[in-house]
């Protein structure tokens, strides 16, 4: 199951199931169904079945008719961990971590998954990193590797966008990963169910065309339901959280020289069986 949040012709933003090329609009189907996606994450136990039953019949729209935004318009809560992929460490230099860095990345950094990025009018340090993204939608505190798989209710594609001085010049990363525009994710939730194994999909990160990122999630040295044990010790994870795992080699920031990003240039980020977000690089607007 893949479920979207767009919108026609610049109208008000609506929830669909994307089966194939097609689009089904939730609302049509199920006029009571919660009209947010972050309602529909809570509810989706007892709606699964009849989802399933819409994905059968006619699509409502052909995706290319519409715009996708970020599935979750505004998370509960972004959260991203570092250096928690065994080439990126290597490539750094750097010692592999012992225990899980956390970092937040500010809600009004989302961003949809074709929209602009912005290019900070106060840097051009600006970096691309490929990351899989988990969906929460469960409510869990103090989780079991077991209660950790069941609160997991689907995975995106995500862009951690990092302004590279600003991240560094503190020990704390979030005002660097927090602007405007620098968290795109998406094109969708692909349900759980679909991903057989989360430690075992290509990542790849392409600027231009050209491969800039190109490993696999194996690579992880945290898997995705360790992070979330670890977490819901301190906090409780709730519907519509959005956790980022981690990138692979390849960043521009560690390139020799540098590579960073700048005006006109095109992110792409894709990941084995959840589809590609693609992002153009533009000064940020005054």
């Amino acid at each position: 199951m893949k479920l979207a949040t767009y919108t026609v012709n610049g109208g008000q933003a609506r929830i669909g199931l994307v089966v194939g090329k097609g689009l089904h609009d939730v609302a049509r189907h199920l006029p009571q169904s919660p009209p947010t996606m972050l309602g529909l994450l809570e509810a989706l136990p007892g709606l699964r079945a009849d989802l399933d039953k819409i994905a059968t019949t006619q699509p409502d729209h052909a995706l290319t008719d519409v715009r996708l935004l970020a599935p979750i318009p505004r998370p509960g809560k972004i959260l991203a961990l570092g250096l928690n992929y065994r080439d990126h460490a290597l490539e750094a230099n750097m010692a592999l971590p012992e225990v899980q860095t956390w970092f937040a990345k500010m809600t009004t950094s989302a961003n949809g998954p074709y929209s602009n990025i912005d290019l900070p009018s106060v840097s051009t340090k600006l970096d691309y990193e490929a990351e899989l993204a988990i969906v929460i939608g469960k409510k869990v505190r103090h989780a079991t590797r077991e209660q950790a798989k069941a609160a997991i209710t689907g995975y995106c594609c995500a862009n951690d966008v990092s302004v590279r001085d600003w991240q560094l010049r503190t020990s704390q990363f979030v005002v660097g990963k927090s602007f405007d525009t620098h968290c795109p994710f998406g094109p969708w939730i692909t349900s759980a169910d679909e991903i057989a194994d989360p430690q075992a999909l290509s990542i790849c990160a392409t600027v231009n065309g050209e491969v800039r990122q190109d490993s696999n999630t194996r690579e992880m040295v945290f898997d995705v339901y360790a992070m979330i044990e670890h977490l819901s010790q301190a906090m409780t994870l709730e519907p519509g959280d959005l956790l980022l795992t981690g990138t692979p080699a390849g960043v521009g920031a560690v390139s020799k020289p540098p590579r960073y990003l700048k005006a006109g240039d095109v992110v792409r980020i894709e990941i084995e069986g959840l589809g590609a977000i693609e992002n153009r690089v533009e000064p940020e607007p005054r």
